[in-house]
């Protein structure tokens, strides 16, 4: 690898991947980079959004956002990252694009898995662990990241890398890491003044969207919940959902009582999120990025999930976390991908996370599910 660098600065890129949940699952891979070579300038690139996200990290020294993807996409993306000179590339996508784009820039040494017909492409391949009969094998996003960012540093240490190493567990000191920034915090109360939400107020933050309609809890559900955290906790909800889920949170609204305000009718953000969480006590959320973010920043979570495995995004959660799966007796060796009609979201209840958010909230254990 010393050749490779050749004449070159210690310059690093790391390709984000492209969700907002699965890009902070990628935080404890950023750290262990940061850490390992306190001598490099850590780079990264990621899509419009993600960089709200992750700002205020200490772990990356620069922040690229990707230009509009499309047929000129990967172009696009080099011609940005070409004047960096960066010596190598850590790829945590599994897309052609992103391997074609830090080829095209001439980044000299490329290190991700093969996929998506793409190993042509990458001067380093890892192989994705896959199921007995074919598929995927069930491994958490965090680990898989965690593992090859362990490979690139490696190759960076010319240790040899088994292309096929088993994906090991992630370090107990791992963590998810985010910060709220000033600049968040500052937006944060000033969305909740303008949502009427009174300074002194404890809150709850209801996430009742999903890129997936089939991971949505009804909405009518969450409102009927507000009404309950209000009465039981103390807790004023406020509803996260971005402008294109207009229709979910007024399906919450209608649902509810209390008529929990949604963040997006007074100019929330991500970058807003961060703050308003740090000033909340918990998050009930379906199976989408918020539920990471809260996670990162402390907060108490109660997560709802229907036919996505929740094995694929297992995640530390120092605040607490109860997870309720639409079915939580699925035989041994079946995902709930495997039989999405079986773990329906509709089919987890309104008692059931009611018992979830005292889990979290004051520790009373939950009865066995039904």
């Amino acid at each position: 690898m010393a050749e490779a660098v050749g004449d070159r600065d210690r310059r690093l890129l790391i390709v984000l991947p492209s969700w907002v949940g699965d890009a902070v699952m990628a935080t404890p891979a950023l750290r262990l980079v940061r850490d390992t070579l306190p001598g490099w300038y850590i780079g990264a690139i990621c899509r419009p959004g993600i960089d709200q996200v992750l700002a205020g990290l200490d772990s990356l020294d620069e922040v690229h956002v990707a230009p509009t993807t499309g047929v000129l996409g990967p172009k696009r993306v080099a011609a940005q990252l070409r004047p960096r000179r960066y010596a190598a590339a850590l790829l945590l996508t599994n897309s052609f694009s992103t391997a074609l784009a830090t080829r095209v820039a001439g980044i000299p040494m490329r290190l991700g898995y093969e996929r998506d017909g793409r190993g042509l492409l990458l001067t380093h391949r890892l192989t994705a662990p896959r199921r007995e009969g074919g598929g995927w094998a069930v491994v958490p996003a965090i680990e898989y990241y965690y593992h090859a960012a362990r490979a690139l540093l490696d190759v960076l240490a010319d240790r040899a890398v088994d292309a096929k190493a088993a994906i090991e567990p992630l370090p107990k000191q791992a963590r998810l890491e985010l910060a709220a920034t000033d600049a968040d915090i500052a937006k944060a109360d000033n969305l909740l003044l303008k949502a009427g939400i009174e300074p002194s107020a404890k809150l709850a933050v209801l996430n009742p969207g999903g890129n997936n309609p089939a991971k949505r809890w009804p909405a009518e559900r969450y409102g009927q919940l507000a009404d309950w955290l209000l009465e039981t906790h103390g807790l004023a909800s406020v509803v996260n959902a971005s402008p294109a889920e207009a229709d979910i949170a007024a399906a919450l609204r209608a649902g509810s009582k209390c008529q929990p305000p949604c963040l997006a009718d007074f100019g929330g953000s991500l970058a807003s999120l961060k703050g308003v969480l740090t000033r909340s006590s918990l998050m009930v959320t379906n199976d989408t990025g918020p539920r990471h973010i809260a996670a990162a920043l402390g907060v108490p979570v109660v997560s709802l999930f229907g036919p996505t495995d929740h094995r694929w995004t297992t995640i530390p959660a120092p605040a607490g976390e109860a997870l309720v799966l639409a079915d939580p007796d699925l035989p041994q060796g079946q995902t709930a991908n495997d039989d999405p009609e079986r773990c329906r979201v509709d089919r987890i209840t309104l008692d059931r996370v009611r018992r979830a958010v005292d889990s979290v909230l004051i520790g009373q254990p939950q009865p066995a599910d039904e």
